[in-house]
């Protein structure tokens, strides 16, 4: 079986998720690649997809959003996977399946749902992003601060890798 896991990231904190979810798949035994979304030319040749973006004010990275438009047939024929990177902070209604997480709260998992639900993805997880003051820009300190986002790296490893597990198992045992 052969994977692409393909992610959108700014400053990091998304492909480090992405990263851990290769690795996790390479101990498994999954054939895997880990990609930025702008060097992934064609889906030809992968058994499964995971695809994951960080979100800024709002909304996935604009890169994030034309490999969906520009792969919506490829992404139909094989099983995929998303997750979506960018809440900070440690409050429980912030993470973890799309279901359960506040959609009011965090309005751009509602816009998105609908896109993703579209394309058949098996799952749709968020997780926690990390915000380094000394990475951003001023204007993306000012969007932050504004927003009273917290900084710090709130990336929940364990929760990324149970993800991966069970991504793993379900490729390995074949069409649901």
């Amino acid at each position: 079986m052969r994977v692409l896991v393909t992610y959108a990231s700014k400053h990091g904190s998304t492909q480090g998720i992405a990263e851990a979810i290769g690795t996790r798949f390479r101990e498994r035994g999954l054939e895997t690649e880990v990609r930025p979304i702008g060097k992934v030319d064609g889906l030809d040749g992968y058994d499964a997809l995971v695809i994951g973006s960080a979100v800024y004010l709002g909304s996935w990275m604009k890169e994030a959003v034309r490999f969906l438009d520009r792969h919506e047939e490829a992404l139909h024929r094989v099983p995929v996977w998303i997750f979506s990177s960018g809440p900070t902070g440690t409050d429980a209604d912030n993470a973890g399946p799309i279901d359960s997480v506040d959609t009011e709260k965090f309005s751009f998992l509602a816009k998105q749902r609908q896109r993703l639900d579209a394309l058949g993805a098996r799952d749709h997880r968020v997780f926690r992003g990390a915000l380094d003051p000394k990475e951003l820009n001023f204007l993306e300190r000012s969007a932050i601060k504004a927003a009273k986002s917290e900084l710090g790296d709130f990336r929940d490893w364990d929760a990324v890798a149970r993800w991966a597990d069970d991504i793993a198992d379900a490729a390995i045992a074949g069409p649901a």
